[in-house]
């Protein structure tokens, strides 16, 4: 990996979503994004990603993924690793899973992040991979989960601009947003 540059922060508070609207370009060919105690507002919400095309108008590019979890519970009476299909895009334009079944409580959070390669190319399409921890929904036992999301948007146009949101509600936390050299 080469060395992050911090291009932006921001900060999330009681807000429905983060948009990063500026500083995707053709500098990096890697960006990181960095989630830090991302909390949703509605207990059991995704946390999500999409992204817009240069010049296009909306978060609803077509994307093809797949995702999985580690999870352990607290008691060490449940441990397992799941593939989740309802979490995986075929060709879709919804916003992409990378983190679910977060817990709103105040000691509960997500924490981890998303790596997008070659967003500025007009030439291939632009793959993904994210990792995040997080503490499982307002369940008994709680869950200490590791998720895993990776796939490509499929497009050929240029990513300029990418947005965060929970499948439900607010959420509070903070993202940056680094290029890769």
């Amino acid at each position: 990996m080469g060395i992050p540059t911090l291009i932006s922060t921001s900060t999330a508070s009681g807000s429905s979503s983060i948009d990063i609207t500026s500083g995707i370009d053709s500098t990096y060919d890697e960006y990181m994004f960095v989630f830090t105690d991302i909390n949703p507002a509605t207990n059991t919400a995704n946390f999500t990603f999409q992204a817009n095309a240069s010049g296009g108008s909306g978060f609803n590019e077509t994307i093809t993924s797949t995702a999985f979890s580690a999870y352990h519970d607290e008691n060490g009476s449940s441990t397992a690793l799941s593939y989740w299909t309802d979490r995986d895009q075929a060709q879709g334009t919804g916003y992409q899973q990378i983190s679910f079944y977060l817990g709103n409580e105040s000691d509960k959070s997500v924490a981890g992040m998303l790596h997008l390669f070659s967003p500025s190319s007009t030439t291939y399409v632009k793959h993904f991979y994210s990792r995040v921890s997080r503490c499982s929904g307002n369940i008994s036992p709680a869950f200490a989960c590791d998720d895993y999301a990776a796939g490509y948007i499929n497009t050929t146009s240029a990513i300029d601009e990418i947005s965060f949101k929970m499948s439900s509600g607010n959420f509070d936390g903070k993202i940056k947003m680094y290029g890769i050299a």
